[in-house]
């Protein structure tokens, strides 16, 4: 009788719950998983080698396109970075925004992730209900920095403008007409706080929606309750972070834990799961959506009472004003100065993390006095957690080996860089 044994399958990286080029070789034993081997390097983008021929600004793009869902979060801790070694003083104002977009990038990513993770498992629905909240964040986005993903918003000392006192509308066209656009142009009328203001007092009622659909439904239950199961104390061996470690009942936030820029005048909550299972970092993400959406209030009724700088005014770090530059001979030897090679940052090493969506997202400087960096190291939260995915599938069927990348998040910008 011939001798039955595992045979190797390979899944991706053309598989559509991939998400992006993950490459997993699993050994299986009928359809059950007796080892996953994750292969990356697929979408290898050198970010970290590439930086160090850049100056310090011209790196900031390269952030958006890591993480190409949480644009702004990976720009805000490359900004925090540049920032400690150069000892720069960021205004108030300029604080306020850029927690508010931070939060506005987790509702982004977070609605990515459970419309996607739905998917995986089956459920086509929420994928429609989420992308209509994304396309109002999108709007967000653009209305601030111009372009609706990769922004380049946050800069070394502040953000790169104020927050416009417009909100672009829809105009009549071959498909719509008046009516139909004034309906559409309703919470348009004001200013882009105007907007947001709105959004995030409808936001709660999309929530619902999509628990709803998915939070009692028996088909999300099967495929999500006691699978990829992680205990605390694996969760922190295995350098996981974010929700990843919020899951498995360990409330670890880096905006609670080692607040930066205003979150310590924030008030919010940290959700955490029981059990460590796919269901409860589902249920953790929905709770922080809720919490963010909390905090973007907060930050709407401060910048709508306290107008002031939106960058700091050291001229060798962020340009003069246009009108400055252009009366101005100093102002304009700055403008000149910085735009041809950049600033020159102290001697030194610095590490700035951030909350990221997906966990703690790290941007490692060292400096060598130059106007480009010496050495970057990106901390992303998404190798810790591929990392894991063996130990997480192990014991479990190829479906369950979805579901479990599904939950994890990944992202293949940053997880290969």
């Amino acid at each position: 009788m011939a001798e039955i044994k595992n045979y190797t399958l390979n899944f991706g990286p053309q598989h559509p719950a991939a998400h992006g080029v993950l490459r997993l070789v699993l050994e299986l034993d009928g359809e059950v998983i007796q080892r996953a081997d994750p292969h990356i390097g697929l979408l290898h983008r050198a970010t970290e080698k590439l930086a160090e021929s850049k100056t310090f600004i011209q790196n900031l793009p390269y952030m958006d396109r890591l993480d190409y869902v949480s644009m702004m979060c990976n720009e805000h801790a490359y900004c925090l970075a540049i920032e400690k070694l150069m000892g720069i003083e960021v205004p108030l104002r300029a604080q306020y925004i850029r927690v508010m977009y931070s939060e506005i990038t987790r509702l982004l990513n977070h609605l990515l992730w459970v419309s996607a993770h739905a998917l995986d498992c089956g459920a086509m629905t929420l994928l429609m209900y989420a992308f209509r909240e994304r396309e109002d964040l999108f709007d967000m986005y653009e209305a601030a920095s111009g372009a609706r993903m990769h922004a380049a918003y946050f800069r070394p000392g502040g953000v790169y403008r104020d927050l416009p006192e417009t909100m672009p509308q829809y105009k009549a066209n071959k498909v719509r007409n008046a009516r139909a656009i004034k309906e559409l142009n309703v919470n348009r009328n004001g200013s882009l706080l105007d907007f947001i203001d709105d959004f995030s007092h409808r936001f709660h009622s999309y929530l619902d929606e999509y628990h709803t659909l998915l939070t009692d439904n028996r088909i999300w239950k099967q495929r999500t309750v006691g699978i990829g199961v992680v205990t605390p104390e694996r969760a922190m061996n295995l350098g996981f972070t974010g929700a990843m470690l919020r899951g498995s009942g360990v409330a670890w936030d880096l905006r609670k834990k080692q607040p930066y820029e205003v979150y310590d005048r924030m008030d919010f909550d940290i959700p955490v799961g029981k059990t460590g299972d796919c269901y409860d970092r589902y249920l953790v993400r929905m709770e922080e959506m809720k919490q963010s959406n909390r905090i973007i209030k907060q930050c709407v009724d401060w910048l709508k009472a306290n107008p002031g700088p939106v960058i700091t005014d050291n001229h060798k770090v962020a340009g003069p004003d246009r009108e400055s530059m252009k009366s101005n001979m100093e102002e304009l030897i700055h403008h000149f100065k910085l735009f041809t090679e950049g600033f020159h940052v102290p001697e030194g090493e610095a590490y700035a993390a951030v909350e990221h969506p997906k966990g703690e997202f790290g941007i490692y400087i060292v400096s060598d006095g130059a106007n480009k960096p010496y050495r970057l190291k990106i901390r992303a939260p998404g190798f810790a957690h591929l990392a894991g995915l063996n130990e997480m599938a192990s014991g479990h069927m190829i479906a369950d080996a979805v579901a479990i990348i599904g939950t994890m998040d990944i992202v293949f910008g940053e997880i290969d860089r």
